[in-house]
């Protein structure tokens, strides 16, 4: 069966980080380029960050570029999320996602068609 499943959510406070991971369980990740994406209640899921199968191409939202850094490891089949400089609008459940398609990139949620259930993010004082 395959899985991608995500960690590292958790509270933090405004200006804080966080690492989310992205494992993959019953395949290789080396084919697929991953992308996160989250959504806050009552938003719309929103493109965060995707990183190609080489993992030379990385994307950013505008809302997170600066703060976020993609990266893979694909010798351990995981994708890292880093997010620094926190904000409480950052807050919502982020998921990472699996696309084999396209070995580089797009934050387009349609190009994906593999999905992990998701980690929660709270950005509060």
């Amino acid at each position: 069966q395959l899985q991608l499943v995500e960690s590292g959510g958790g509270l933090v406070q405004p200006g804080g980080s966080l690492r989310l991971s992205c494992a993959a369980s019953g395949f290789t990740l080396d084919y697929y380029a991953i992308g996160w994406f989250r959504q806050a209640p009552g938003k719309e899921r929103e493109g965060v960050s995707c990183i190609s199968t080489s993992g030379l191409t990385t994307n950013y939202s505008d809302s997170v570029k600066g703060r976020f850094t993609i990266s893979r490891d694909n010798a351990k089949n995981m994708v890292y999320l880093q997010m620094n400089s926190l904000k409480t609008e950052d807050t919502a459940v982020y998921y990472c996602a699996g696309d084999r398609r396209h070995p580089k990139c797009k934050i387009v949620a349609e190009r994906y068609d593999l999905w992990g259930q998701g980690t929660q993010v709270t950005v509060s004082s």
